[in-house]
C-alpha cells in the first residue's frame, strides 16, 4: 500500500543492500503475508491493529538480538595492510592511507571475504548510495584509484569476466618474545 512499491518489494530492495533490522508494520495480517514478509528478510512482522507497548517490546527484542549477533568491527589484518572498520582507517606497512568513503567501503568489502571474487554487480549493489550515478565502469575506476593508493601492494586482483578479489594472506599473529 506504499505509493510506488509494496512493502514486500521494499523489504526485498533493502535486503539486497543492507542487513539493517526490518520490522514490517502493516494492515496485511494474513498468515501467508506474514510468512512472505519473514521469508523476504523482515526480522518481525506486526499486523494492524497493534498494541503500542507490544511494538516497543518487539523493537527492543530485535535491537537486542541484533546487538548480540552483530559481528564485532574487528580490525582486518593482512600482510602489509591493516583495515579498521571502527575508525574507517587503513594502514599500509604501518603508514596511514587516506581513502574516500567509497574506496574504503570497497576495500572493506573485499577484505571481509578475502579471496572471494566479487562481480561488478556485487560491488555496485554494495556501494550504491555513495555516488549518485555509479555505473559498471565506475567500479573499475574506484578499483584503479584504490590500487594506486595501496602501492606497492599488489593486492586487488582482476579475474577476467568475473570480478575482483583481495589477494593478500592474513597476517600471522606474532609470537610474544620471552625476556
Amino acid at each position: 500500500m506504499l505509493p510506488e512499491m509494496d512493502g514486500f518489494e521494499l523489504c526485498r530492495t533493502i535486503r539486497r543492500e543492507s542487513d539493517i533490522p526490518i520490522i514490517m508494520l502493516t494492515a496485511r495480517g494474513d498468515v501467508m503475508d506474514r510468512v512472505v514478509g519473514l521469508e523476504l528478510g523482515a526480522d518481525d512482522y506486526v499486523p494492524k491493529p497493534f498494541e503500542p507497548r507490544e511494538l516497543v517490546a518487539r523493537l527492543q527484542t530485535v535491537l537486542r538480538r541484533r546487538a548480540v549477533s552483530a559481528p564485532a568491527s574487528a580490525r582486518l589484518t593482512f600482510e602489509g595492510l591493516v583495515i579498521d572498520p571502527a575508525t574507517r582507517s587503513v594502514q599500509r606497512a604501518g603508514e596511514a592511507v587516506e581513502l574516500t568513503s567509497t574506496e574504503f567501503d570497497l576495500l572493506h568489502l573485499l577484505a571481509r571475504d578475502a579471496g572471494k571474487v566479487f562481480s561488478r554487480d556485487d560491488i555496485l549493489n554494495h556501494l550504491r548510495g555513495h555516488e549518485a550515478e555509479l555505473y559498471t565502469r565506475a567500479v573499475d575506476i574506484v578499483v584503479s584509484r584504490l590500487r594506486k593508493k595501496l602501492e606497492p601492494l599488489d593486492c586487488i586482483k582482476t579475474l577476467r569476466n568475473a570480478g575482483y578479489s583481495l589477494a593478500l594472506g592474513r597476517a600471522q599473529p606474532q609470537a610474544q618474545s620471552s625476556p
